[in-house]
C-alpha cells in the first residue's frame, strides 16, 4: 500500500510540473489569435475581446497560465469563435 501511495503522489507531482509549461505555450498562441481576429474591428464584441486579450496577457506575465487561457478563450467566444 505505501508503494501505491508513493506512486500516486509522484504521478500527481509530474502531472502538475508538465501541465504548467504546456499551458504557458498555449497562452501566447491564443492571445495572438485574439489580436489578429480583432484587428481593425471596432464593434462591441471586438472591444470586449481586446479587453480579454489584455487580461490574458497580464495573467500570462504573472505566471497564471490556466487563468490566462480561460480569459483568452472567453475573448474568442465573444467573437463567436469556439475553442
Amino acid at each position: 500500500m505505501p508503494r501505491f501511495i508513493t506512486a500516486v503522489v509522484v504521478a500527481a507531482v509530474v502531472a502538475v510540473l508538465f501541465t504548467g509549461p504546456a499551458l504557458a505555450f498555449q497562452c501566447p498562441k491564443l492571445i495572438g489569435q485574439l489580436n489578429s481576429e480583432t484587428g481593425n474591428r471596432f464593434d462591441a464584441g471586438s472591444y470586449d475581446a481586446k479587453a480579454k486579450a489584455a487580461e490574458a496577457q497580464k495573467l500570462h506575465a504573472e505566471g497564471k497560465h490556466a487563468d490566462s487561457v480561460k480569459a483568452a478563450k472567453e475573448g474568442l467566444a465573444k467573437l463567436g469563435k469556439d475553442m
